[in-house]
């Protein structure tokens, strides 16, 4: 029987991680703070500059935050009212609250269950002549299959707008993030890979007028001060964020590799584990593992939910920080009900909502820690459903698809 752990571990601890950079961070800040140049100055720019070549990409564009990101990206392509957005339902609002600040209709298509990532192959037949633009999100950290995406824009000449908020530094067939679009977004949420020290955001593209747009609407409409050639926002990126992001971005891509180590340490501990499926990552990809999410699959559906929170609640005695990301999709949140969606119309979105479950990930976590949550894990569903292969208890039509 597990115990308690006298060392909580949480879901993500930024405070191991602030240990790497901190003090010479404060010292930045300091200077900032004397400087008296708060807004899109020396930090900003030289961050636009580092993103936009970590990233692989022309240009890249300092807003307030990740959802501003969405919103004004979408504005630089052209979607507006009486347009059509396409995007999945099994991702955090924000996605498609861009969609309808634009005063286009978010249209959802559902995902694919290994993945999390919107079905490309049901696109196709949500195309319609008010479709302005397709919006994957790249959940979790792992790419969507932006290569069929690509072929079906181009196919139909729509725009693409990736939403890139949890995946910056992975790759698709070689490419990185980022590249596959128009344009694409990035939020440095917090808890994000790549993290600010509050809200920030970035719209990166390879197309200049896009760029240029983007560079005008942040800053109400102006590309010359004081005259405003649009109607824009006030959505520009901070110096004391681009700094705490300019510290931190060096180390992006060792953490994303420790991020790995830790996501293979919970499949070789979890994988013989009952009622459960493991993140998959699916060919040509490379995943920055955002989140680790397992999905607990009973058998019987309507068990699902039930199961999974226990799981979680049995964590959370065992001092395991988890989260579900995310409990509701958005076609049956009421925020979207205007949009005549109801329950069935995406089931597969509608079943990962009640079996996924996101475990500890930060890069600063130990090989004994993961092993302690996945002992954990094991202690439950093992008591729960006895010592089984897992094929035994999770029908196989769960694991591949619906």
């Amino acid at each position: 029987m597990t115990e308690a752990s006298t060392n909580p571990i949480q879901i993500l601890d930024l405070k191991e991680q602030y240990k790497q950079f901190g003090p010479e961070l404060e010292k930045t800040i300091i200077d900032i703070l004397r400087s008296g140049n708060f807004i899109l100055g020396k930090y900003v720019a030289q961050l636009e500059k580092d993103i936009a070549a970590y990233c692989g990409c022309k240009h890249a564009i300092g807003v307030a935050n990740g959802t501003d990101a969405l919103e004004l990206a979408l504005w630089a392509v052209g979607v507006g009212p009486g347009d059509e957005v396409i995007t999945p339902p099994f991702t955090f609002a924000a996605t498609a609250e861009a969609i309808a600040y634009r005063g286009a209709t978010p249209v959802f298509v559902d995902v694919d269950p290994k993945s999390f990532n919107i079905n490309t192959a049901q696109i196709e037949r949500a195309i319609t002549p008010r479709t302005k633009a397709i919006m994957p999100v790249h959940l979790y950290g792992q790419p969507a299959n932006m290569t069929e995406i690509r072929t079906l824009a181009e196919r139909y000449g729509v725009k693409v707008v990736e939403d890139n908020a949890q995946a910056i530094g992975a790759t698709h067939n070689g490419e990185s993030t980022g590249n596959f679009g128009d344009a694409a977004c990035i939020s440095f949420y917090p808890t994000k890979n790549l993290g600010a020290a509050g809200d920030a955001g970035m719209v990166v593209t390879n197309d200049d007028k896009v760029a240029d747009t983007l560079r005008a609407i942040r800053a109400h409409g102006m590309r010359k001060r004081y005259y405003h050639d649009e109607l824009g926002r006030n959505s520009r990126l901070d110096e004391m964020q681009a700094a705490v992001l300019l510290a931190k971005l060096p180390f992006l891509r060792t953490w994303n590799l420790q991020r790995s180590q830790v996501a293979s340490w919970y499949k070789q501990y979890l994988k013989n584990c009952p009622a459960l499926v493991l993140p998959a990552v699916l060919q040509g990809n490379t995943h920055v593992w955002h989140q680790y999410t397992i999905r607990v699959v009973t058998g019987n559906a309507t068990d699902d939910a039930k199961v999974r929170d226990e799981l979680a609640a049995h964590l959370a005695k065992r001092s395991i920080s988890s989260m579900c990301y995310y409990p509701v999709p958005l076609h049956m949140q009421e925020a979207f009900s205007e949009y005549g969606y109801k329950v069935g119309d995406f089931p597969v979105s509608e079943t990962l909502a009640n079996q996924v479950l996101s475990l500890p990930m930060y890069p600063e976590l130990k090989e004994e820690q993961v092993r302690t949550v996945a002992d954990a894990v094991s202690e439950f569903l093992t008591a729960r459903f006895g010592v089984v292969a897992a094929s035994q208890v999770v029908p196989q039509a769960f694991i591949g698809g619906f």
